[in-house]
């Protein structure tokens, strides 16, 4: 797994510049919001916070048609929602387009509706653009990374508009932090985290970096 982040960062590297706004803003002084779907919300949140510009990442449901969803509801897999976790981030620390680097480095956007074991229509890979730029850089990203071969398959990460999010229960928020000792955690999230703390070290926290 550590391989295949650094392949797809470096692939990242190839065309990040190219032709599209890479920050939201330029000197934007107000925080911006940023919402994905990765499977399980737990392993998104867990990456997210460790980044620099990152004020807070929340766990939660989006893409569906049922209003204020409970998690029961929401893993039956009959709401139509995913997953999902918002990133409230300073575009002038970290950009849209690095938030994307990360978001497509650290879990399999080629499996419909699965991660791993978690598998069901709420653990599927999807972007919820905010805006017209974000929507540009997603689908820019999603066309280039499938013209370089980084994966193996086509990516079926939906790219759709932002409508609802609906905060997930609180016990949900910060999950890993304060559930170490959680199978899930140690087999699931653990491993995940620390190789992306690897190859994204220059993206991380002051205080996680060393």
């Amino acid at each position: 797994m550590l391989v295949f982040f650094a392949f797809v960062n470096a692939k990242f590297a190839d065309f990040s510049g190219e032709g599209i706004t890479n920050r939201s803003f330029i000197n934007s002084k107000k925080m911006e919001t940023a919402t994905f779907a990765s499977g399980c919300f737990w392993c998104g949140e867990a990456i997210f916070e460790n980044l620099a510009g990152v004020e807070k990442v929340t766990s939660g449901y989006s893409g569906g048609t049922v209003k204020n969803p409970s998690y029961k509801e929401v893993v039956t897999g009959s709401t139509g929602h995913a997953e999902a976790f918002q990133v409230t981030y300073d575009p002038d620390i970290i950009g849209y387009n690095e938030l994307l680097e990360v978001f497509w480095s650290t879990h399999d956007p080629t499996t419909l509706n699965r991660q791993g074991a978690d598998v069901g229509t709420q653990y599927r890979s999807a972007i919820y653009y905010h805006d017209e730029n974000q929507k540009q850089l997603a689908e820019k990203y999603k066309k280039a990374l499938d013209e370089s071969g980084a994966f193996p398959n086509p990516i079926v990460t939906e790219i759709v508009p932002m409508t609802e999010f609906y905060p997930a229960e609180d016990y949900h928020q910060d999950y890993y932090a304060l559930n170490l000792s959680q199978p899930y955690c140690r087999i699931v999230i653990a491993p995940k985290l620390e190789k992306f703390k690897k190859v994204f070290k220059d993206k991380l926290k002051k205080d996680l970096a060393n």
